[in-house]
């Protein structure tokens, strides 16, 4: 687990009344925000009533959501930063911090002050842009219509990036007083210091500021820079440097180098941090969020695995295979790959297991088939997808269904297959007689929610009755009022919920800002150029050039999460898929399920570490559940180069 800021870790100079203000202001920051997210819902459903029932649409919503967006992420850092909510790869730090605390030490003040130092850079760019927008009176909007001032905003920006720079200095003095405290190993304690984490301590300081004098010092061509940017920023991900300050920090520096000027590079950071996210379409992520947790808390999960146990009950694997099919349900309303595997560990595993199947199977089957969240929409991948890639997110979940459906009927043949021919594998299964079978008012009774939404937010995206956005926020209120006419949440799950939205949405979309300073630093640098000739030189055709990312994306996989992969890889491919003629619709799909495929590979695998994390701790191994995972990794494979052979199957629906 992240560790934590304890009153025990705090420098003496603090006291415990500025801790409990510390505390106090973290919180108050993330419930303006997550309270804002909610009103930007109830705003956006109520500006659909208006414009649908009485043609009155409410002036000035979008240009109100857009100006939010960003304001909202900063207010919701600072405990985002307390909390070491930040996505970063965590096998070989977390290794580090328990069994080499001072070298764990080195390595954090070093990835903490970098996020010092591009904090401090924000605020440098952000209090002027402020000055001058209080100033000059700007605003959004039409003069004579409605006008929206924007300070206010900005104002917002600067305090959460104030309050944010303040946890990093925090988390910079208890990281260096755990280097200078840290227990000594037990062979070196007699002479009062462990020799090889200083020696390696003193490596990596070493190469650090090697590297970084190199860069600035030497007579680097603007593509060489980018490249040795791109290395650095995957070494220091793999170490576990949380992945928005890699992004930031060396995108800084790789535009300070290419255009010799700081101040540009100040710029650029300031503009990426105010206005990468600044867009009504990105209203989209934190709504679909909050749908996801409120039927999460609502139980649709289990009922979509009773009603599907129900009808498979008889046949053999076949709660494997009801498995899959609740997971496409609950995928068709969630968007999470992460929310299903949690979900489903504690579902589906324990009924499987008591009914014969083997531990390492149950396990595999529910992180396998967990994958489906991030295909069948909405899906935050496609929905992150389409707005990195400038396509319609609409077009995207249309896409999404046909091959969402082939990857849930792989799923479901394999496990009957295995079922036959690798019994030791899946287990002695029997019959679930003991589960009720399904009646028709059975099923309506728990499934008739579930489709109501479905058709409500993706049929309205489908029909033109909505946006994403618009379709978003209706599918929000709606799981909430489902969640409340069932009595599944109360007060105390409405807040968590709405929290907990705050928390998901800052982190993901702040990583957004950062991956869009990297594009940025990557167009600079040439760096797409130059892949796209080595392609024409190389003479790859679409399919040679599908093979080579294919494989970069497995291999990414094994090291990143999915939606860093994304960001990291598409500025560089965009451009050659456009030479190659490529239809990036379809190159999303392919995208999507290729990197869904890292979810199950070590040493990564985040969906295998949920569902280790979720089980009791002693119930099976982390191999173990990796394994369990094999045969769901080549399905996903087979239907990946299906896919990518036949455009048309993820087409097919948008010629209608």
């Amino acid at each position: 687990m992240p560790r934590t800021i304890t009153e025990a870790d705090r420098p003496a100079a603090v006291s415990t009344a500025i801790a409990r203000v510390d505390r106090g202001m973290n919180f108050l920051l993330s419930a303006f925000s997550s309270v804002w997210i909610f009103a930007i819902m109830a705003l956006v459903c109520v500006d659909v009533v208006m414009r649908n029932a009485f043609n009155a649409p409410i002036s000035g919503v979008a240009e109100f959501i857009a100006l939010s967006i960003a304001a909202c992420v900063f207010l919701q850092l600072p405990s985002a930063i307390a909390q070491r909510r930040f996505i970063r790869a965590e096998m070989l730090i977390e290794a580090l911090e328990t069994n080499r605390p001072r070298l764990a030490a080195v390595l954090n003040v070093v990835f903490v002050g970098i996020g010092v130092f591009v904090f401090w850079n924000i605020l440098a760019w952000a209090w002027p842009d402020f000055a001058k927008a209080w100033r000059t009176g700007e605003f959004a909007g039409a003069q004579g219509a409605y006008t929206i001032p924007v300070w206010p905003f900005k104002l917002a920006l600067i305090v959460g990036a104030a309050f944010g720079l303040w946890q990093l200095l925090q988390q910079f003095v208890l990281e260096a007083r755990i280097l200078v405290r840290a227990p000594v190993a037990a062979p070196d304690a007699a002479r009062g210091f462990d020799a090889t984490s200083v020696g390696a301590a003193a490596a990596f300081l070493a190469a650090v500021a090697s590297f970084v004098a190199f860069l600035f010092l030497g007579d680097l061509r603007a593509f060489d820079v980018g490249m040795y940017c791109l290395a650095a920023m995957l070494a220091l991900v793999l170490i576990g440097m949380p992945i928005p300050f890699v992004l930031m920090g060396l995108s800084f520096i790789g535009i300070w180098i290419v255009r010799d000027s700081e101040v540009l590079a100040i710029n650029t950071l300031g503009l990426a941090a105010s206005t990468a996210v600044a867009s009504y379409e990105f209203g989209v992520i934190p709504l679909f969020i909050m749908m996801g947790l409120v039927l999460e808390k609502a139980d649709v999960g289990r009922d979509a695995f009773q009603v599907a146990a129900s009808l498979m009950r008889r046949v053999r694997g076949g709660l494997g295979i009801a498995t899959v099919f609740a997971n496409a349900i609950f995928a068709s309303i969630v968007g999470s790959s992460i929310a299903s595997a949690a979900v489903f560990s504690r579902i589906a595993v324990p009924e499987m297991v008591k009914h014969g199947y083997t531990k390492r199977f149950s396990v595999g089957c529910v992180a396998g088939s967990s994958v489906l969240g991030m295909l069948i929409p909405p899906s935050l991948l496609l929905i992150i997808y389409g707005l990195i890639a400038e396509e319609s997110v609409g077009k995207l979940f249309i896409a999404a269904v046909v091959p969402g459906i082939i990857l849930s009927l792989a799923f479901a043949a394999a496990i009957y297959a295995m079922a036959w021919l690798m019994p030791r594998f899946v287990g002695a299964t029997q019959r679930a007689d003991d589960i009720e079978p399904a009646t028709w008012g059975k099923i309506a009774s728990q499934l008739a929610p579930i489709v109501f939404l479905v058709v409500a937010v993706i049929g309205g995206i489908y029909g033109g009755i909505f946006t994403p956005t618009e379709a978003a926020a209706t599918g929000t209120a709606l799981a909430f009022a489902i969640a409340f006419l069932k009595r599944r949440i109360g007060w105390r799950e409405f807040h968590a919920i709405v929290m907990e939205t705050g928390y998901v949405s800052a982190a993901i979309l702040f990583l957004i800002i950062a991956a869009n300073l990297y594009a940025r630093q990557v167009a600079l640098t040439g760096i797409p150029g130059k892949v796209a000739d080595w392609v024409a030189v190389a003479g790859l055709d679409m399919t040679g050039f599908l093979a080579v990312y294919f494989g970069i994306l497995l291999l990414l996989g094994m090291i990143l999460d999915s939606v860093s992969i994304m960001l990291i890889m598409l500025p560089i491919m965009m451009p050659v898929l456009d030479a190659l003629d490529g239809n990036k619709i379809w190159f999303g799909i392919v995208t999507v399920i290729a990197i869904e495929i890292g979810l199950l590979t070590p040493p990564f695998g985040l969906s295998v570490y949920v569902v280790k994390g979720v089980l009791p701790k002693d119930f099976i191994s982390l191999p173990a559940i990796f394994a369990g995972a094999v045969p769901f990794v080549i399905v996903m494979i087979l239907v990946t180069v299906l896919i990518m052979a036949e455009p048309e199957i993820s087409l097919w629906l948008l010629r209608f």
